[in-house]
């Protein structure tokens, strides 16, 4: 996969707040939990079959308006948040921006029909095996 796409500053917004997450008792004074929300329908990033792809891949971070929201808390500053948040949504971009390649349907080979059908015979001999010798013949 190729690097991930540097997303201008326009393209988004990032806002803290106080949440849940490590930072001992200074958790209730400092708003370090990051919350970025990315314009999904303004941005000029993707195409209409990127801004698709990065639709179904963003699940539950897709909100209301066509907006995503990633909220990053595992670090103590507003920096490790802000670089998470930031690196989450450039994964997200750069997997919509691979277009996955299509699927041709293929056919058994007779070969392998074959193969399939002499298995099937093999089975069916042993299950006949196993059952109750009839005497009467």
């Amino acid at each position: 996969m190729n690097a991930p796409p540097e997303i201008p500053e326009s393209e988004f917004s990032i806002s803290f707040v106080r949440g849940a997450g490590p930072g001992g008792q200074n958790v209730n004074k400092v708003s370090t939990t990051a919350q970025l929300r990315f314009n999904l329908a303004n941005t000029k990033l993707l195409d209409d079959s990127g801004k698709a792809r990065l639709r179904a891949l963003a699940g539950h971070r897709l909100i209301g308006d066509g907006e995503i929201l990633i909220v990053a808390r595992n670090h103590r500053t507003q920096e490790g948040n802000r670089r998470e948040a930031l690196g989450r949504l450039q994964d997200l971009i750069a997997r919509a921006l691979h277009v996955p390649k299509a699927r041709r349907p293929t056919r058994p080979t007779r070969a392998s029909k074959e193969r399939r059908i002499a298995g099937k015979l093999h089975r069916q001999r042993n299950k006949q095996l196993r059952r109750a010798v009839r005497h009467d013949e």
